[in-house]
């Protein structure tokens, strides 16, 4: 972890998490949450383009995510990216980790973090005073592997344009759930490097798919940063529909 990622005080003790409210997670029990409070170690944040976990490396940590973007990606030994999924609060990361040993992607800040901190070895301890705990672990990683068959899908079989429209709506779809707009403009903070990088595309290319969106009015590329104007059209013309109604568990 670089010199932006920075240990801080305990400033979200669990019984007052900001996320809990939110309608898309499930509710703890109590006695769930006094576990899940003594399981906690601590909270770390991040700042904007900091590296959370890398590639290669061992870290003793898991992280849930409390505020901020980020996204996971791997590199091939010449540089090239491929970013495979995009992460926000309420999403875990470093499981992975626990099963491998060695990281096999790094996760890099779009924007401030702030993540609760666990200890990895004390994850069997969940598994063995908690079920409940143990099977949301399960369905954590069973959604994650569900998410990467419908990025697979979108690059080997959408178009260009069906692959940007899927990629915004669904990362905008989540971050509403989550809080990441409140009420404000729908703006995600990647660049179209970013997007290329996601969707197999080169840079001109996703440029003029960009340029193609925008016509239609469907969003806005300004700077460092994309504004839906249009998620609806953009579902439509994805041919995606987010799954309503599912509640989702968050440690």
């Amino acid at each position: 972890m670089n010199d932006t990622a920075q240990r801080s005080a305990r400033k979200h003790p669990c019984e007052k998490c900001p996320l809990h409210p939110r309608p898309v997670f499930r509710a703890l029990s109590d006695d769930e949450l006094s576990f899940v409070a003594q399981f906690k170690k601590g909270e770390l944040s991040v700042d904007k383009g900091g590296t959370v976990l890398a590639e290669g490396t061992r870290n003793p940590h898991l992280y849930t995510i409390l505020s901020g973007w980020g996204f996971r990606y791997k590199l091939l030994s010449d540089g090239r990216r491929q970013i495979v999924n995009f992460v926000m609060p309420g999403d875990m990361i470093g499981l992975q980790g626990t099963l491998t040993g060695e990281m096999q992607h790094t996760v890099e800040a779009l924007s401030p973090m702030l993540m609760c901190v666990f200890e990895r070895d004390e994850l069997m301890s969940l598994f063995r005073a908690h079920p409940e705990l143990a099977y949301d672990v399960t369905w954590i990683a069973a959604r994650e592997e569900s998410t990467l068959d419908e990025h697979l899908l979108s690059v080997g079989r959408r178009s260009a344009l069906e692959r940007l429209s899927y990629l915004l709506a669904f990362i905008a779809e989540r971050a509403s759930d989550v809080g990441l707009f409140n009420g404000t403009p729908m703006v995600i903070p990647i660049t179209q490097q970013h997007v290329a990088d996601t969707l197999g595309l080169s840079l001109v290319h996703t440029n003029k798919t960009v340029r193609k969106l925008s016509q239609k009015k469907l969003l806005h590329w300004r700077g460092g940063a994309c504004e839906l104007l249009n998620l609806d059209g953009l579902k439509s013309l994805s041919g995606w529909a987010p799954v309503d109604g599912l509640k989702r568990p968050f440690i």
